[in-house]
């Protein structure tokens, strides 16, 4: 990746962005130049995406995809987000084996290559799961 575009879009990057409309007020991600909803154009602003959210549904990938064959088994899920729109993410940090829907779930930053062996570190978005013990302290 060139360094101009990897500078651009460095605020995408490590936050959770999504965008919010300003005629309907629905809350989208990813970010949107027109709202499916209501279908207007140029409402649309940058809106950060709460950190929190539940599992919905998912899956455990047993076979793992091009550059993930290391990973396997791994969980793959569409979390709800507090604020409405679902995603789909890797559940990290967690055995397969235990999740289960409506787990409650947080957002977690991992590292997940390189651009060469010299090259740019690419982090990225995934979720692990939130222990009862932990909700229950907040």
């Amino acid at each position: 990746m060139a360094a101009p575009r990897f500078w651009r879009e460095i605020m995408n990057r490590y936050n959770l962005i999504g965008t919010k409309c300003g005629n309907c007020n629905k809350i989208m991600f990813p970010p949107r130049y027109i709202c499916p909803h209501c279908r207007r154009m140029g409402k649309l602003e940058p809106f950060k995406l709460s950190r929190r959210g539940k599992i919905v549904t998912y899956s455990i990938v047993r076979v793992g995809a091009g550059g993930l064959e290391e990973q396997v088994p791994y969980v793959l899920a569409i979390v709800e987000l507090d604020d409405g729109p679902r995603l789909t993410t890797q559940i990290a940090d967690c055995n397969p084996e235990e999740v289960k829907i409506d787990d409650e779930v947080e957002l977690a930053f991992r590292r997940l290559g390189e651009d060469g062996k010299d090259g740019v570190i690419y982090y990225g978005f995934k979720f692990k799961r939130i222990n009862k013990s932990q909700v229950a302290q907040l």
